[in-house]
C-alpha cells in the first residue's frame, strides 16, 4: 500500500460495521479483490482471504489479515475458509481462457462454495457478475457469469449479485486496451460491433457498491445492475479517450464483425495478451446496459461518468499509485508456479556475468529495480522487445505487459514477461519467466558489497527436461554475453545519479 493511495468509499452513505464479524474475500490477489481488501482493512474489518497457496510473500503483503489456502474446486478445502464467516465475497472466475472447460469449472466452484457457506451458516454472500440480457445469445464468458449467479440465488445463504459491464480504472484490462489503441492506432477500422451499446462503470464505484452491501442492514437474494452515468457505443468510448488525451483518431466503419481477428490484433497492440482480449471481445455483440437502477435506493451516491473514470485513471497513473492491475492474477495459477528454491535440483543450465562498480550499493539496486516497462532494459532493447513480440504472436504474455509502478517493486509484480519471485532490499532481485518456453527460466541480480566497491552479478537459470529446451538454450546462449555485459555497464552508469528513488517492498 502506498502512502498516497486514495480510498474510494469515504462518501458512502453507510458506516463501517466491523462488529459484524469476520469477512472472507476470495480472489484477493486479483484486480478487484486487491482493492476491496485495501478498502475493507481501511474501514476496520477483520478479514480472511482465500488464496491457492499460502506463502511468505502473501503474509507480508497482507500483514493484518488471516490467510488460508484453498481452492473452490476442492470442496473440503473451503470448510476452514468459511468457518466463522459472516459475509463472503465471491470474486472467483476460473478464467481458463484457452479451454471450453471454464464454464464447467465455474459451476462446480460456485456450487461447492454455496453449499459449504450454507453448512457453515454464513450470513451473506456478495458476488460480482457480468451484465447481459438473459434473452440474448450471450458469449460463453457472460453466460458462465450468469449461470454462476443463478447457482448462488438458489442457495440457502442470502446472496447479492452485482452485475457490471466494462470496468474502467487504472490497471484494468479494458482501460489499458482502450488507452493503448488510441495511442497507437490513428486510423481505426470499426466493425459492426463497434456500435453496440455499453454502460461502463468506474472501479471506484464498483468497490463502493461491494462495500456498501456489506454495511446495509438488509440481506438481498437478488441481482442488481450497476453502471456509470453514460451509455456509449464502443466506438464512442474510444473517441472520448482520444479527446481526453489529445490524440487524433479517425474511424472507418466496415460492414464486418471479425471478432477473433480484432482480438488477436488488439493483443499485439496493447499490453493485454490474446487469451484475455479474446475473452473480453467475445461479448462485444451483446448490449450490456443496466435494466434497472434499484440499487440507487439502497446505496445512494452519484456514480462517475465515463470521462471522469478515464480522467481519474490517467491521474492515478501519472502519480504512479496504481494499487492493482489485471496482470496481478495473470497468467492463471501463477501462484502455484514452481519457484527456483523449490526445484528438486539446481537447473543445470546457467550463465553468469559480473561487473565491479564504485557506486553505492543502494544506488545500484535502485537502478536494477527500474528495469523493464517504459524504461526498457537499458541496452539492446530491440532484442528484448523482439523476444516479447515473438511470445505475443504465439499468445504468450509478451513484453508489453510492462510494470504496474515505475517507482515501486514487490514480490509478484510483473516486469514485462517476468514476475518478481523474490526481492531483498539492496541485495538481490529474482525474476521468474512467464513467456512461452520449452522449460523454466529465472534471472537473478545480486549485489555484493566489498569495502570500497560493489560487485554486481546477473545470472540466468534455465531448467529443461527435453531436447527442445536444450536447443533453445544453446541457440540463445551466445547472445547472453552481449546482452548481460551491456546491461551491467548501463546499471553502473545510471547509478551515478539515480533518476528515481525507487521503492522496493515485500509488503
Amino acid at each position: 500500500m502506498t502512502d498516497s493511495y486514495e480510498y474510494f468509499s469515504g462518501n458512502l452513505p453507510s458506516e463501517p460495521k466491523p462488529e459484524l464479524g469476520k469477512v472472507l474475500v476470495t480472489g484477493a490477489t486479483g484486480y478487484i479483490g486487491g482493492r476491496l481488501v485495501a478498502e475493507l482493512l481501511h474501514r476496520g474489518y477483520d478479514l480472511r482471504i482465500l488464496v491457492r497457496a499460502v506463502s511468505e510473500e502473501n503474509e507480508e503483503r497482507y500483514p493484518n489479515t488471516e490467510i488460508i489456502a484453498g481452492d473452490a474446486l476442492d470442496k473440503e478445502s473451503l470448510v476452514p475458509a468459511l468457518e466463522g464467516i459472516h459475509t463472503a465475497y465471491y470474486l472467483i472466475h476460473s478464467f481458463l481462457l484457452d479451454s471450453d472447460e471454464f464454464e464447467t469449472a465455474d459451476e462446480i466452484a460456485a456450487r461447492n462454495f454455496s453449499e459449504v457457506a450454507s453448512e457453515q451458516n454464513v450470513q451473506k454472500i456478495i458476488y460480482l457478475s457480468g451484465l447481459g440480457n438473459f434473452k440474448s445469445d450471450l458469449s460463453a464468458h457472460l453466460k458462465s457469469r450468469i449461470d454462476v449467479a443463478r447457482i448462488f440465488l438458489e442457495c440457502e445463504v442470502p446472496t447479492t449479485i452485482l452485475r457490471a459491464a466494462v470496468i474502467i480504472g487504472s490497471g484494468s484490462a479494458s482501460y489499458e486496451i482502450i488507452k493503448h489503441l488510441v495511442e497507437k492506432v490513428p486510423i481505426m477500422l470499426m466493425p459492426l460491433w463497434s456500435r453496440t451499446r455499453c454502460q461502463p462503470i468506474s472501479v471506484r464505484d464498483v468497490i463502493k457498491y461491494l462495500v456498501g452491501f456489506l454495511e446495509i442492514d438488509t440481506s438481498h437474494n437478488r441481482m442488481f445492475d450497476i453502471g456509470g452515468t453514460d451509455i456509449l457505443t464502443y466506438g464512442q468510448m474510444l473517441h472520448v479517450q482520444a479527446l481526453i488525451t489529445g490524440k487524433k483518431l479517425r474511424m472507418l466503419h466496415i460492414p464486418l464483425n471479425l471478432k477473433r481477428f480484432y482480438a488477436y490484433c488488439v493483443s499485439l497492440l496493447t499490453p493485454v495478451p490474446g487469451p484475455i482480449t479474446r475473452c473480453l471481445m467475445g461479448s462485444v455483440m451483446n448490449e450490456v446496459i443496466c435494466q434497472e437502477d434499484d440499487i440507487k435506493k439502497l446505496i445512494p451516491f452519484e456514480t462517475l461518468s465515463y470521462q471522469q473514470s478515464l480522467e481519474k485513471a490517467l491521474r492515478i497513473e501519472a502519480k504512479d499509485t496504481v494499487l492493482t492491475r489485471w496482470s496481478d492474477a495473470y497468467p492463471p495459477a501463477f501462484e502455484l508456479a514452481r519457484k527456483l528454491s523449490e526445484m528438486n535440483r539446481v537447473p543445470e543450465y546457467a550463465s553468469e556475468y559480473f561487473l565491479v562498480s564504485k557506486q553505492k550499493k543502494a544506488d545500484l539496486f535502485k537502478t536494477i529495480c527500474t528495469i523493464g516497462g517504459k524504461e526498457g532494459w537499458f541496452y539492446y532493447n530491440w532484442m528484448w522487445r523482439l523476444r516479447g513480440y515473438i511470445d505475443r504472436i504465439f499468445l504468450g504474455v509478451g513484453s508489453m505487459r510492462g510494470r504496474k509502478n515505475k517507482d515501486r517493486l514487490m514480490v509478484n509484480d510483473v516486469v514485462d514477461f517476468w514476475r518478481v519471485e523474490k526481492i531483498k532490499q539492496n541485495k538481490y532481485l529474482l525474476l521468474r519467466a512467464e513467456m512461452k518456453l520449452p522449460g523454466k527460466a529465472w534471472l537473478r541480480f545480486t549485489i555484493i558489497d566489498k569495502s570500497e566497491e560493489c560487485v554486481v552479478f546477473v545470472k540466468a537459470y534455465f531448467y529443461v527436461s527435453n531436447i527442445w529446451g536444450r536447443l533453445y538454450w544453446l541457440t540463445f546462449l551466445p547472445f547472453h554475453y552481449f546482452i548481460f555485459k551491456s546491461l551491467l555497464k548501463q546499471i553502473d552508469l545510471r547509478s551515478v545519479n539515480p533518476t528515481s528513488a525507487t521503492t522496493v517492498s515485500t509488503a
